[in-house]
């Protein structure tokens, strides 16, 4: 099992492909929910496309000095979401299902807390990894060797505004 590092153009490009990928599904959805931090800018750049409305859950199971250690799943206690309600055919987006923990439980919170307002609700992913313990609806490319995926932003989580400022001078103001 090797590493993929992927770049800022290959990620867009792979969002496109979901985008188009869900288009050529045929099925409209009037909903956009993602799992943050990961899904942020997947649903960011569908809800753009589509024209959609998103809405943002978080969640959170990595941890450790580099952000690789899985520990127990923590969802938030509310969706974050500028409609008054939750529109009845969901699309959840994440950027990869791994383990499949954080599709199934996320799945799960969302019957249970808007359960009454969801008619249908479907999963889409940039990478759907082997050792998932489910299939997402719609996914670009699915890895069957579970390999570890350095996306472009990972740099940003070794960096604090201490190292920036070391390296950019302030902006000074007219």
């Amino acid at each position: 099992m090797s590493d993929l590092y992927v770049s800022w153009s290959e990620y867009h490009q792979k969002i496109e492909q979901l985008a188009a990928q869900i288009y050529h599904s045929g099925w409209e959805f009037n909903q956009i929910v993602c799992i943050a931090k990961g899904g942020l800018r997947v649903g960011d750049l569908l809800a753009r496309i589509y024209d959609r409305p998103l809405a943002i859950l978080f969640a959170s199971s990595y941890g450790g000095s580099e952000g690789k250690v899985r520990g127990a799943l923590t969802i938030a206690a509310h969706l974050t979401m500028t409609t008054q309600t939750l529109g009845d055919r969901v699309l959840l987006a994440d950027d990869l299902v791994d383990s499949g923990v954080s599709l199934q439980q996320t799945i799960h919170w969302l019957q249970a807390h808007h359960g009454d307002q969801i008619r249908e609700l479907r999963s889409a992913v940039i990478w759907y990894k082997a050792s998932s313990g489910i299939k997402p609806d719609y996914y670009v490319d699915y890895l069957a060797d579970n390999p570890w995926i350095h996306q472009p932003f990972e740099r940003y989580e070794q960096m604090n505004p201490a190292k920036l400022a070391e390296t950019y001078a302030p902006l000074r103001t007219p």
